[in-house]
C-alpha cells in the first residue's frame, strides 16, 4: 500500500541506494512510475505493506516502511532488491555498491569509491566539514537528521586523521 512518505512514522524502515550518476529527467519520471507500480504492490506473504519513497538530488532512491503496519519479511525485502537490480539494468547504473561514497562539493553532488575517498582525505582535498550522504540510516528519524551530514558526525570520519 503506497503511503505518502512524508505520512510514515519516524520509526520506520528505510533503504537508501545511490546511483553512481544523475538520472535524467525521462529517466527519472519512468522510474517514479515503477516505484510507484511497485511499492504499490509490495508485500510479506500476501499482508500488503505500508511504504513510501522518494527520489533525491536525482540520485538517491529512498524506501520506506511502516513496519508498526507489517513487517518486511525476507521474501519482501528480497522482491525489493530484485527491483532495484532490474532499476540497475534498465538504466545501467550502479544501486547496490555500498563501498562507494557520495558527498557534495558546493552544489554538485560527487561520488567515489571508498578507495577514492579515503586518499581524498589523506591528501586532504575533503575534510570533516565535507558534507557526506550516510547511506547506513535505518529509519527515517536517522534518514531526516542524520542522512546528510559534516563527515565529521558520520562514519566517514574514520578516514579524516
Amino acid at each position: 500500500m503506497l503511503v505518502d512518505f512524508e505520512a510514515l512514522p519516524e520509526n520506520s524502515r528505510v533503504w537508501i541506494y545511490q546511483a553512481n550518476r544523475s538520472f535524467t529527467e525521462e529517466e527519472l519520471e519512468e522510474i517514479l512510475s515503477k516505484l510507484h507500480n511497485f511499492v504499490e504492490e509490495w508485500t510479506a506473504h500476501g499482508a500488503g505493506l505500508k511504504a513510501g519513497f522518494q527520489i533525491r538530488y536525482k540520485r538517491f532512491i529512498v524506501l520506506a516502511l511502516d513496519q508498526e503496519f507489517n513487517n518486511a519479511s525476507g521474501c519482501s525485502i528480497d522482491a525489493s532488491v530484485r527491483f532495484i537490480q532490474q532499476l540497475e539494468q534498465d538504466y545501467s547504473v550502479d544501486l547496490l555498491d555500498k563501498m562507494n561514497v557520495s558527498y557534495r562539493q558546493g552544489d554538485f553532488i560527487a561520488y567515489k569509491p571508498l578507495l577514492d575517498f579515503k586518499k581524498m582525505a589523506k591528501d586532504k582535498a575533503v575534510s570533516l566539514n565535507t558534507i557526506v550522504f550516510n547511506n547506513l540510516v535505518t529509519n527515517k528519524e536517522e534518514y531526516l537528521n542524520y542522512w546528510e551530514v559534516p563527515a565529521r558526525d558520520s562514519w566517514h570520519a574514520r578516514f579524516m586523521k
